[in-house]
């Protein structure tokens, strides 16, 4: 017993003799004032821009005003029980979110928390939200396609890998059906897709992420979701969360898209956050640095160049706009920061044209460098024909006596018109978009009656598919039509037309 006692009392001593006291040299700040969303604290004289602090409730806030005696702190989560005196810490590490594979399939915070209920996020790596573009040396010309599956986009406003296309409209004229369209055509096109979701109901998001499950495109897809009852700090973070996800996939040789939905809201919040911070409003009562706000995340959208690994990131941000007011403060920044338009029109929209894209005012800044060889061949005459369309017709409302040549072009139009009508959620491959657009300029539709025109085209579909299956394959592998294919698509299409009644 003596010999037991001895030994604890050695290993006691060995204890006290080792020990080291650790002195810890921790900064902290004590909240001087909060309320709606915001704190200021003073004694955090070293925090960075952007840092995370944790309040001594538990509460995380982003370090967002930087002046001489105080910081200002955007407060991340309720800020009810926080009060005047509370301790404040800085965590040490700038705001960043989880990447990488396990990303893939989730739906997440602006954090990067899980929201789905599918149990933690296991990844290695952490992104700062707020990250330094590629410089110009680093990227590349864009040469790849994104293929929308939308027949009027891909033929007359193509995507590029790397591009930046705005999606601009008035609410409810399918925005955000266009970037779910193209979401769903990724599958097996080795794209990674993230759909920032902020300001929307939690429930339109829930409907989102159950589509998406339904069509398979969750397995590419990770959603951020910053919804209108979650804070304006967490709706003015999250799509630089999204874009950071999105670099990791481009900086490691993969490709992703990203889709921003909508930057309207974003630029909302963080006027909430700024006037509460009480920086000096200028235009609308935006802060001066609106349009920063904007081009320092649409910046960061690249195609990178082959010694930095080829990856690219496309950007499809949202705008939404006040009875078609493309001129307002926001939209007009966003539009001189992208590579191009797809407007979207309310009245096209009500007259049944789906998806109500303007062609003419719906412009790709990349052009035909995005499209396929396949596509450049067929669709060329296509914006022309269209727009030669929309003058005869505004033309033709004041008289009926038409020659024959007019009348046949107008009539044309119409059908050019019919065919770009596309359903929700059934995106077109390659190979039928060529195949349609073909026989709509080459007049193989001009004695289809107009409203018979989508009977026509789903049955040339159906036989494009099954009796010339081999050149449906050969144009979608090759993403050309020789002339040899061009021969065989014109035999196609004169054997289906005979029999077709």
């Amino acid at each position: 017993m003596a010999a037991i006692s001895n030994d604890i009392f050695q290993s006691l001593l060995k204890q006290v003799e080792d020990f080291q006291p650790a002195i810890e040299a921790v900064e902290v700040g004590h909240v001087t004032e909060v309320g709606d969303g915001i704190a200021r604290v003073a004694g955090l004289s070293n925090v960075r821009m952007s840092e995370l602090v944790r309040f001594s409730n538990g509460v995380v806030g982003i370090a967002f005003n930087l002046e001489k005696d105080n910081v200002g702190i955007i407060i991340i989560g309720e800020y009810d029980e926080i009060q005047e005196g509370d301790e404040v810490r800085p965590i040490g590490r700038i705001a960043s979110i989880p990447v990488g594979m396990g990303m893939v399939g989730r739906v997440v915070d602006a954090l990067g928390n899980p929201v789905d209920g599918k149990g933690p996020i296991a990844a290695a790596e952490f992104y700062n939200i707020e990250r330094i573009a590629p410089g110009v040396i680093e990227r590349r010309n864009v040469y790849q396609p994104v293929q929308t599956g939308i027949i009027a986009i891909d033929s007359m406003t193509p995507i590029g890998r790397g591009q930046r296309e705005l999606i601009i409209g008035d609410r409810q004229t399918g925005k955000t059906a266009i970037a779910i369209d193209t979401i769903i055509n990724q599958k097996g096109k080795n794209l990674y897709c993230i759909y920032v979701a902020i300001g929307k109901r939690r429930g339109e998001v829930a409907r989102l992420v159950s589509l998406l499950e339904e069509y398979g495109a969750m397995e590419y897809t990770t959603i951020v979701v910053a919804s209108a009852s979650d804070p304006a700090a967490m709706q003015y973070i999250a799509p630089y969360s999204g874009c950071a996800i999105g670099e990791w996939f481009m900086e490691n040789k993969m490709d992703a898209l990203v889709v921003y939905d909508d930057l309207s809201k974003h630029a909302w919040a963080y006027r909430q956050v700024s006037l509460l911070m009480r920086r000096p409003p200028g235009r609308e009562a935006y802060p001066g640095d609106v349009f920063y706000l904007h081009s320092r995340l649409l910046e960061r959208a690249a195609q990178l160049s082959d010694e930095r690994g080829g990856g690219s990131l496309t950007a499809l941000p949202v705008i939404e706009t006040l009875l078609g007011d493309v001129s307002a403060y926001v939209p007009t920044n966003v539009i001189s920061i992208t590579d191009g338009q797809i407007y979207l029109e309310p009245e096209l929209f009500y007259a049944g044209t789906r998806p109500a894209i303007n062609v003419g005012i719906s412009v790709s800044r990349v052009g035909g460098d995005a499209q396929t060889k396949a596509m450049k061949k067929v669709a060329g005459g296509l914006r022309l024909d269209l727009a030669q369309f929309r003058s005869l017709a505004a033309f033709a409302q004041f008289g009926s006596d038409l020659d024959k040549s007019t009348q046949q072009q107008l009539d044309r139009g119409l059908r050019l018109t019919e065919l770009l009508k596309q359903p929700q959620y059934q995106p077109l491959p390659l190979a039928e978009q060529v195949a349609l657009i073909y026989a709509g300029t080459k007049g193989y539709l001009d004695n289809v009656p107009v409203d018979r025109v989508k009977e026509w085209q789903s049955g040339f579909i159906r036989a494009f598919n099954t009796q010339f299956a081999d050149l449906a394959n050969g144009i979608a592998q090759n993403k050309t039509l020789t002339d040899e294919q061009e021969g065989k698509l014109k035999d196609a299409l004169n054997t289906f037309n005979a029999s077709w009644s």
